[in-house]
């Protein structure tokens, strides 16, 4: 069975012993420190972070931070020489911001939140950030929702109970729903008013820095490096910045710096002239000049470092009516003299905004040789929910460049370069290309198929001989026997929420919970649909049986349905 890329099993994060500041793992007696969602239990002691630095120094923990003006500002980049404050991340307070409707992204979120989309077979996109915390000792983690949040809510009190005993007993990951209240009847208006609606929360954390992150992002960060070049340069707010090239670097929010790395300047998605204009020594962030010139331009990821006190100032006094941290509040400090740096990241980073971000991003953990994101850095792991479920079993399969999620029954089918999510079910002769399966929430008995067999219903997964190609299933769905989702005419946008589809990017999306079967008799619904592909003889057809007396309505509109089966 030939097979590129076959992912079984996920980290599940249990418990944590003396995790912040420690680089070991430990258990003892029968409770395991990590287990994975196969059961595997892990005991005795296991290296965490297994990454090197280039030289290490004893750096105790400063209060009030000294100001270091390094000759170049430091960067994330693997020239970089930042020598690293063990404590460097135990004083800072994690604020993951859940996201608004992600209507960009419909109908993946018609019934959940951005962050609660499912990633990579096995996750979700809320474990990226939250992993990266982790992976970072950064331990008291806030996320902050407001649409459609059941759904994550209940992942996350799931992956990451309170209950745990870990974290060095410190440590959580609690949500913080958007809330009315007689001081501020309004629910979030930006990223930078949901932050101050819980600024009385915050605030009383003895922390010296709060961590905005988003929670629709897909890479793999140490954030230990970007708390300790904040410090370093003593800055108010440090912005997480990435190299672009022009090609890419209208599509966002560029920003210019000095030769201290202190941004000067901003834009929003400038053009021409203007985007000329936004370009910047890269060097002077730790790029080597051949990728420098590559990458003239650096634009804000919506990731930033505030010192507690700017926080408080910014919100309350300086900017109470501000709304947003990228497009107000950072702009803002600059223009008031604030210190405000820019930290290079250069490693693969996508947000996940788009249908076609999403599918483009989920696709790319099957490319070979090096996928764009892997899951597969024992060093910085990513956590989900442990679900205990079995391996895939796949009988007869032809898999290749796929990645399968846990729990899956595959029987003989043709996978390709496709991404298969927990408990998919393919059925025989079924062609799978280009697709991205989200699986299903839980598995169907023998008796439950019987009885939806005798009313002629379709099971949740792939029926017999279906072909799917370049299509994204969402969880649950129901494709019947002989099914074909196949975007032939190369449609690029189309939104058939009533007939059970999507089109975006050319990428055909199918809800939750939606049933594609062929029907068993003629369905109104099925024909007008077909009918927009076929010649216009066929009104013509009927204009002529129904001006014939010698046939009745209802024979014309039957001989017109027998036509038309055959024509198109």
């Amino acid at each position: 069975m030939p097979m590129a890329a076959v992912a079984s099993s996920s980290s599940s994060l249990i418990g944590f012993k003396n995790f912040s500041g420690q680089n070991k793992l430990h258990c003892s007696g029968f409770k395991p420190t990590i287990a994975s969602s196969k059961s595997e239990l892990f005991c005795g002691s296991i290296d965490f972070n297994l990454k090197e630095t280039t030289r290490r120094c004893n750096v105790t923990r400063r209060l009030p931070v000294t100001r270091v003006v390094s000759p170049k500002a430091v960067s994330d980049s693997s020239s970089s020489q930042t020598c690293l404050d063990p404590d460097a991340s135990t004083s800072v307070l994690g604020i993951i911001l859940g996201g608004g409707a992600g209507t960009r992204l419909y109908p993946l979120t018609k019934k959940r939140a951005k962050p609660a989309v499912p990633l990579g077979a096995n996750y979700r996109l809320i474990d990226i950030p939250v992993s990266n915390c982790l992976n970072s000792n950064i331990s008291k983690i806030y996320v902050l929702t407001q649409f459609n949040s059941a759904s994550l809510n209940r992942h996350l009190s799931r992956a990451y109970a309170s209950n745990m005993g870990g974290y060095k007993n410190e440590g959580f990951v609690e949500v913080l729903a958007a809330q009315q209240s007689p001081e501020n009847p309004n629910w979030f208006q930006g990223t930078a008013d949901a932050v101050r609606q819980y600024l009385w929360l915050f605030e009383e954390h003895d922390v010296l820095e709060y961590l905005i992150l988003a929670g629709d992002h897909l890479y793999r960060m140490d954030y230990e490096k970007f708390v300790q070049a904040h410090r370093e340069t003593d800055a108010d707010i440090t912005v997480a910045a990435l190299p672009m090239d022009e090609k890419r670097a209208t599509a966002f929010g560029l920003m210019k710096i000095d030769e201290e790395g202190r941004i000067i300047e901003f834009a929003e998605k400038p053009k021409g002239e203007q985007l000329k204009a936004m370009k910047v020594d890269t060097t002077i962030l730790g790029l080597d000049d051949e990728r420098a010139k590559e990458m003239p331009y650096i634009a804000s990821m919506g990731i930033y470092v505030i010192s507690k006190d700017a926080m408080l100032s910014l919100l309350r006094e300086t900017f109470p009516g501000a709304n947003d941290f990228g497009s107000e509040v950072i702009p803002g400090a600059t223009s008031i003299g604030m210190r405000v740096q820019a930290y290079l990241y250069d490693g693969y980073w996508e947000d996940i905004g788009t249908i076609e971000a999403f599918y483009n991003a989920n696709l790319g953990i099957t490319k070979k040789p090096i996928p764009d994101f892997s899951f597969y850095d024992r060093s910085s792991p990513i956590y989900t929910q442990p679900r205990y479920l079995p391996p895939s079993k796949m009988l007869d399969a032809d898999v290749t460049d796929s990645v399968i999620g846990e729990g899956c029954v595959i029987k003989n089918c043709k996978i390709h370069h496709s991404v298969i999510g927990l408990r998919s079910c393919i059925s025989e002769g079924a062609i799978i290309e280009d697709t991205l399966l989200m699986g299903a929430d839980y598995y169907e008995t023998d008796a439950d198929r019987r009885l939806l067999a005798a009313k002629g219903s379709v099971p949740i997964g792939i029926g017999k001989n279906s072909h799917i190609k370049r299509a994204i299933i969402d969880k649950n769905a129901r494709i019947g026997d002989n099914v074909k989702i196949i975007n032939s005419d190369d449609v690029q946008e189309a939104a058939r929420e009533t007939d059970g589809y999507f089109i975006k990017s050319g990428i055909v999306t199918i809800p939750p919970h939606s049933t594609r079967s062929l029907p068993t008799e003629p369905n109104i619904n099925t024909l007008t649909h077909r009918l927009e592909k076929c010649d216009w003889n066929f009104i013509d057809l009927i204009n002529d049986l129904c001006s014939n007396q010698k046939a009745s309505p209802v024979r014309s509109w039957f001989i017109a349905i027998q036509w038309f089966a055959v024509s198109c």
